[in-house]
């Protein structure tokens, strides 16, 4: 009897360690708002991730780029979406950040976000038509912040040549909708959200920035680059002229080899099945383009079965 109910709990034991060894292992991927391209496209990522690998990643809404990055620094994520020029920021200690953070790696950048300037004022054709005007320009010390002074100081605005306030681009598109503002940067990928839902109500506008100013704001910021919002992704009357960052994951440096290799071979190994039209902007190429904060050694392992060397610590 003593045997048997020995037998019984080894049994019982070795049952529950294979259980153990066979659960998924469960990762925080912080993304931003819920009417933003993080959040919809890191969703729709995660789920493929943890349906396809041994790694269960979850997508979380946040305060955005520089939020995520402490919220890896708290050990609260394990993984997050950033904008490239605020990545830049951290890793040198610069603007909204007072220290330092080098703590996490480049998993792999994977579109570009428009600097979009989202106004229903059919007036406002310039930047410099945002003079005296109300405007939003992102919460205060987000990476939207940033984009708009250097976009304003291009064109020898500041701050105080407009009427600011410091909304996240969902209440920004609220407050356009009430009235309560004339135009409002929005940083993300378009088609956002927030401003699709807009433009089924509204007539929207979105403000190009022409060529001179364009080519001045890259030489003193060289993250950004020029990009052509077409007509026909929110029904605006032309294409709009901009500038893009780079939207790109990262991860803390502790996440293992494995779970990082799982995120991308997932990500790219999927991406005709991907319900997202982001996944359409993906390539290898583009993922492989970061120089400001080195590669984790996990997503270098896949990009060099791909045949694409990345700089890693």
């Amino acid at each position: 009897m003593k045997k048997t109910l020995a037998l019984i709990l080894v049994l019982c034991m070795a049952l529950a360690l294979c259980a153990c060894g066979s659960a998924k292992k469960e990762l925080a991927f912080t993304t931003g708002g819920d009417q933003g391209t993080y959040y919809a496209f890191g969703g729709v990522m995660a789920q493929k991730i943890s349906e396809t690998t041994g790694t269960k990643v979850t997508a979380i809404t946040s305060g955005g780029s520089k939020a995520n990055i402490e919220a890896l620094q708290a050990n609260d994520a394990q993984f997050g979406f950033v904008q490239s020029d605020v990545m830049a920021y951290a890793y040198k200690g610069t603007r909204l950040f007072e220290k330092a953070v080098t703590d996490f790696s480049t998993v792999a950048a994977l579109y570009m976000e428009q600097v979009q300037i989202v106004t229903l004022d059919p007036s406002i054709k310039t930047v410099a038509d945002l003079k005296g005007k109300n405007v939003s320009i992102g919460a205060a010390g987000s990476g939207v912040y940033f984009n708009a002074i250097d976009v304003l100081g291009v064109y020898g605005l500041s701050e105080t040549d407009i009427n600011p306030t410091y909304q996240s681009f969902g209440d920004s598109v609220e407050a356009l909708q009430d009235g309560k503002i004339d135009a409002a940067f929005v940083v993300a990928g378009a088609p956002t959200n927030a401003v699709t839902s807009l433009a089924t109500t509204k007539k929207v506008y979105l403000v190009s920035l022409d060529d001179e100013h364009i080519d001045s704001l890259i030489a003193g910021s060289p993250y950004y680059t020029k990009y052509v919002i077409p007509a026909d992704v929110y029904g605006t009357d032309e294409d709009a002229t901009t500038v893009a960052v780079g939207a790109v994951v990262i991860a803390r440096d502790d996440v293992s080899d494995e779970d990082v290799y799982n995120f991308v071979s997932a990500v790219f190994g999927n991406l005709d099945n991907l319900a997202h039209a982001k996944a359409a902007e993906v390539s290898l190429e583009f993922a492989t383009s970061v120089t400001d904060v080195p590669y984790h050694s996990g997503a270098a392992n896949y990009f060099a079965e791909q045949g694409y060397v990345v700089p890693i610590k």
